[in-house]
């Protein structure tokens, strides 16, 4: 079940994704950063529950808007166990849905899977296409500027 993020999720979505930071797959994003992009997420958790408890939560998303027709999908995390079973694909896709629900027809993506993204109708860009508002995460990651993320848009 995917439903809108909420207060007492952010601490088990904040594990969902050191976890994956200290795998070096993903940016890693503080407390305090989820608490302030709350409204951001989408989170699938185990059906009938509605609280996220370890265990209960099995995946998570993001749609951060950028500018005004231009938002990323950031902070896919899948966890382990439930991984190849479309939960991914169901997080993203509710991430588009909601970009098209405000009138964002682009839609962005760094990541290290992009041949994930690409079932999905994401195509590569070269990341110098991007403005550089876009940045102002990557200055944060321990592995600016030797990042070697691919980026991939989605157009409506």
């Amino acid at each position: 079940m995917i439903r809108d993020a909420k207060m007492n999720d952010v601490k088990v979505m904040y594990g969902l994704l050191q976890h994956f930071a200290n795998k070096g797959l993903l940016l890693g994003r503080s407390l305090s950063s989820l608490y302030d992009q709350l409204r951001d997420f989408k989170v699938f958790v185990k059906e009938g529950e509605e609280d996220a408890a370890a265990g209960q939560m099995l995946g998570i998303c993001a749609l951060h808007v950028c500018w005004e027709n231009l938002a990323e999908i950031r902070s896919l995390a899948v966890v382990e166990e439930a991984q190849g079973q479309g939960i991914g694909r169901q997080l993203v896709e509710a991430c588009l849905a909601e970009a098209d629900h405000f009138g964002i027809t682009r839609v962005f993506t760094l990541t290290y899977q992009p041949a994930f993204f690409q079932r999905l109708g994401f195509r590569h860009i070269d990341k110098n296409e991007l403005p550089h508002k876009v940045w102002s995460d990557c200055i944060q990651c321990p592995k600016f500027p030797d990042c070697n993320e691919e980026a991939l848009v989605w157009e409506r």
